[in-house]
């Protein structure tokens, strides 16, 4: 199956529930008024766009449908289409790996898929010919540590890891060193996961990065957010948490699968103004790609969209 084919396979349940109402609403054409902005409200807020997003793609409908004298719902619908679409293209939506090494620091809390997701990113980079190295500074679970290690050697990727429990700078240190020394293109450090609000997870975040900023004479290519897409708006509270502490260049969503609603992508990008980089579906080495605004909005609004 196509990449299109499994993202319009994930997103089935999400397109037959807000694509179908959508098209209702298209082909009813209804006469623009309270009664259908309210609707409208009601279809975003149900596909996990969030209040603020939901609001303002609304107000700024009602401007465009004043201006441009649009007269039934078909006109609405259409432009809030491309508006989707138009909301989730942000320039640096390319992976930055120009610097020697680039190093990409990878967070996000336990069950989101963090520690899979590099191990995928890991065999994309390999793909490209890069010569890469996985770090492995989630000191707190050896389980994690473990799992990336098999996903490193699948890859075909350099490892680096700590003993349990020691300070995740110092392993982040020892990675550094290394990959300077063994002339690696890119370097992707994983983070511990422990709950989003708790201060030292984020202060140790902070140290890590000061610790790669020293060594490599500059910040992070590339901070990354992992968040599960089943999780709704609890994944836009981790992104804003995570960003205020480790200024974030990205977001990777994983588990887009027929329990995600794909509103909740266009709430992340909305409110933190980073864009998303990869989206995940399933488990396999080949589950992860870049992320096709186009593509997404196809697979999410069209419902009679081909494969």
């Amino acid at each position: 199956m196509s990449w299109f084919g499994k993202l319009k396979t994930a997103l089935q349940r999400t397109r037959e529930a807000f694509g179908g109402e959508l098209e209702t609403m298209a082909l009813a054409r209804r006469p623009v008024d309270d009664e259908l902005w309210d609707d409208l409200e009601e279809i975003l807020l149900a596909a996990d766009f969030g209040v603020p997003t939901t609001v303002k793609i609304v107000d700024a409908l009602k401007v465009v449908a004043k201006q441009d004298r649009y007269e039934t719902s078909d006109q609405v619908v259409s432009r809030f289409r491309r508006d989707v679409q138009n909301f989730l293209t942000l320039p640096g939506m390319t992976l930055n790996v120009q610097a020697k090494p680039a190093v990409i620091l990878v967070v996000g809390v336990n069950g989101s898929g963090k520690t899979t997701t590099i191990g995928k990113l890991a065999t994309v980079l390999r793909a490209q010919r890069k010569k890469v190295m996985v770090v492995a500074a989630d000191t707190f679970r050896a389980a994690a540590a473990e799992q990336l290690a098999v996903w490193a050697q699948r890859a075909g990727a350099e490892y680096v890891r700590g003993a349990e429990g020691s300070d995740p700078s110092s392993v982040v240190f020892d990675g550094m060193t290394a990959a300077k020394a063994r002339g690696i293109d890119v370097v992707l450090v994983d983070t511990a996961g422990r709950l989003q609000t708790k201060t030292n997870l984020m202060e140790e975040l902070k140290k890590m990065r000061r610790v790669i900023e020293r060594e490599m004479g500059a910040p992070p290519s590339e901070t990354l957010l992992v968040v599960d897409g089943t999780t709704g708006q609890n994944a836009l509270s981790q992104a804003k948490l995570f960003n205020e502490a480790t200024q974030l260049t990205g977001v990777i969503v994983t588990k887009l699968d027929s329990t995600a609603k794909g509103g909740v992508l266009v709430g992340i990008v909305d409110q933190l103004t980073v864009p998303v980089k990869y989206i995940g579906l399933g488990e396999g080495q080949d589950a992860l790609a870049p992320f096709d605004p186009a593509q997404f909005t196809r697979a999410l609004f069209e419902v009679g969209a081909a494969a």
